[in-house]
C-alpha cells in the first residue's frame, strides 16, 4: 500500500549561521507556501506521502532539521536547542518566501521547533497559520502538569501518570550508556518493524532512510537540550498566530489530554482528533494532507476577505 503521488523537489541549500539546511521544494509556485517540519529520527522524507497529496495546489517546502539527513550536525549539546532550531524554521521560511507569510505544518519534535517560532511576537508576520501534530509547547506541557500536580485530584493524577509513563523513554535519552542500548535495539528490531509496532505504520509506507541510524543518535541532542530547562522554568507562551492541533488519539508518545490547556494559550484555536498513532504522515497521510489544506484554506478566505 503506498499513496505516494510523483512530484518533482528542487534541492537548494540555506544557511543559518554555521548550519546549513538541505531544502527542497516542490509544487506549484503560485499557490500558498507551506513548511513541512520533520522531527525525530526522521528527516525531510517522513512527509514524501503529504507532500504529493498537496503539491498540485501548494508550494510545499520540506527540509532536513541540524542534525539531519544532508544538514550540518552541530558538535555541542547546546547547538540543538529550542531557540536554535526555531532560528533555522525562520531561516527557511525567510529563504523561500521573502515577501509573505507561510503556512507551517510540524510533527514531534518539527512541531516542538515551530511552536517554539509562533509564540514570537513576530510571527504572524512570518506565518499565517500553524498545524500542529504529535509535539506539544514544551513551555505549555510543563504549565499543564504543574497545574494538574497543584490540584492532585484522581483525575489529574491519572492524566500526568498517563503522560509520564508514555514519555519514559525521554529519561533513557539522557544517560548515554542507556542511550545506546536503545539504539542497538531498535537498530536489530529494524526502524520498519518498529514504527508498525509502536504506530501502526505499514511496511509499504515506510521509506528507511539511509542516514537514519546517524539521525537517530544525533537528535538526542534534542532530547538533552531542552526537556528539563523547560521543565524546570516553563515561560508562559501566548500565541496569536491561528493554530490547528491535529490530536492523534492513539499516540503512545504524546497523551492528548494535555492539549486541554491549550486554548488558555492561543487566542485562534482549532482541533481535529484522528484515529491514529503517533507517526500519522506515514500511517495516514490523506488525512493530515486534507486537514492541513481545508485548515490553510480557510486561513487563505479570510486573509483575502479582510482585504477587500
Amino acid at each position: 500500500m503506498t499513496v505516494t503521488r510523483p512530484f518533482e523537489s528542487e534541492r537548494s541549500t540555506v544557511r543559518n549561521g554555521d548550519v546549513e539546511l538541505a531544502v527542497y521544494t516542490a509544487g506549484v509556485s503560485e499557490g500558498p507556501t507551506l513548511v513541512l517540519v520533520h522531527g525525530w529520527p526522521d528527516n525531510h522524507a517522513l512527509w514524501n506521502h503529504v507532500v504529493g497529496l498537496l503539491a498540485d495546489r501548494y508550494r510545499v517546502v520540506t527540509y532536513d532539521s541540524r542534525g539531519a539527513g544532508d544538514s550540518t550536525v552541530p558538535a555541542r549539546t547546546r547547538g540543538y536547542r529550542l531557540d536554535a532550531m526555531a532560528s533555522d524554521l525562520r531561516a527557511v521560511i525567510d529563504a523561500v518566501s521573502p515577501d509573505a507569510p507561510v503556512h507551517v505544518l510540524g510533527h514531534d519534535w518539527g512541531a516542538v521547533e515551530a511552536w517554539e517560532l509562533v509564540a514570537e511576537a513576530d510571527a504572524p508576520l512570518r506565518i499565517s497559520s500553524y498545524t500542529s501534530v504529535s509535539g506539544p509547547n514544551l513551555d505549555h506541557l510543563a504549565l499543564w502538569a504543574r497545574s494538574r500536580l497543584r490540584r492532585p485530584t484522581p483525575r489529574n493524577l491519572a492524566q500526568v501518570f498517563a503522560q509520564t509513563r508514555a514519555s519514559w523513554y525521554t529519561v533513557t535519552f539522557h544517560v548515554p550508556p542507556l542511550a545506546r542500548v536503545r539504539m542497538y535495539r531498535m537498530k536489530r528490531k529494524g526502524w520498519t518493524q518498529f514504527i508498525g509496532e509502536f504506530s501502526d505504520v505499514p511496511a509499504a509506507m515506510v521509506e528507511e532512510s539511509p542516514t537514519l541510524l546517524d539521525d537517530a543518535w544525533n537528535g538526542l541532542r534534542i532530547y538533552r537540550a531542552n526537556l528539563l530547562p523547560r521543565f524546570t522554568s516553563p515561560r508562559r507562551r501566548y500565541v496569536t498566530v491561528p493554530v490547528h492541533l491535529i490530536v492523534n488519539t492513539r499516540d503512545a508518545a504524546v497523551r492528548p489530554f494535555h492539549y486541554e490547556d491549550t486554548p488558555r494559550w492561543v487566542a485562534d484555536l482549532s482541533r481535529t482528533d484522528l484515529d491514529a498513532g503517533h507517526w500519522s504522515p506515514l500511517s495516514h497521510p490523506w488525512d493530515i494532507a486534507r486537514i492541513t489544506s481545508e485548515f490553510v484554506d480557510g486561513i487563505e478566505s479570510r486573509r483575502q476577505t479582510a482585504s477587500t
